[in-house]
């Protein structure tokens, strides 16, 4: 089966680097107009060049997706350049990893507000052109988080928030779903430090997939592409683990 986005508006928050990069490209390669967004300018100007390469049309913008005020303004700046919007996206994460005020803030403000000001915002192009959502959430959502509590019980609400959304929106022809990635690794990632600076947790997670092996980000992306498509047009409110097996390992 062939995935076609060609002339779509496809935004990805958190889009330079990692799975967000791997998503953008995706949907450039299936024919998408493609706007981006992320912190660190140099990976996000790499990655707007790697599109258009595609031969996507492309919007790119440094935001700090935890700026309530920068989401509004880089969603409505998005839409106006590709022309709409038939796709959101919604990557980012702050990661909190500590129990504490700085763990549990940095996860609310980017995990969870700015993917509820993003899709606010995209709501009424997203119910013109009858489009879709794709939160990426995490293994950790689904099951105790004990090394990451922020980020655990910040990923379980994007789950929740996904059903909700779904429910609310379906009648305006807006799907909404999410995808839970298990452990990937790439480069400048978490598991590619882990794997120079703590071999032992980088072993023992390892371990613990059945799969024998870490994700790649495309794999999460080709699960974003078909939950975004037209092959999933009656797939709404759902939650799909991407993770080699990861969560009965």
């Amino acid at each position: 089966m062939h995935i076609s986005f060609t002339g779509r508006r496809v935004l990805i928050a958190g889009g330079s680097r990692g799975i967000g990069r791997s998503i953008a490209l995706g949907f450039a390669a299936a024919g998408a107009h493609v706007a981006i967004c992320a912190r660190g300018e140099a990976r996000l100007r790499q990655t707007a060049d790697e599109l258009r390469n595609l031969g996507s049309t492309v919007h790119e913008s440094v935001c700090d997706l935890a700026d309530g005020a920068a989401v509004v303004d880089w969603v409505e700046a998005a839409a106006d350049a590709l022309g709409g919007i038939d796709v959101l996206v919604n990557n980012a994460s702050g990661f909190g990893r500590n129990d504490d005020e700085a763990g549990w803030g940095a996860s609310i403000d980017v995990d969870l507000m700015a993917t509820v000001r993003a899709s606010r915002t995209a709501l009424p192009w997203l119910e013109r052109s009858r489009g879709s959502i794709v939160h990426i959430s995490s293994i950790s959502g689904l099951a105790p988080s004990v090394r990451t509590p922020p980020y655990g019980a910040i990923k379980a609400a994007l789950i929740q928030y996904t059903m909700t959304q779904a429910a609310a929106l379906a009648s305006k022809g807006v799907r909404v779903n999410c995808v839970a990635p298990g452990s990937v690794e790439f480069p400048g990632g978490v598991w590619d430090e882990a794997k120079r600076n703590n071999p032992a947790l980088y072993e023992r997670i390892l371990k613990g997939i059945p799969s024998g092996r870490m994700g790649r980000p495309e794999e999460i992306a080709n699960v974003v592409l078909f939950l975004a498509s037209d092959l999933a047009s009656w797939v709404t409110g759902q939650t799909i683990a991407a993770d080699g097996g990861q969560m009965f390992g």
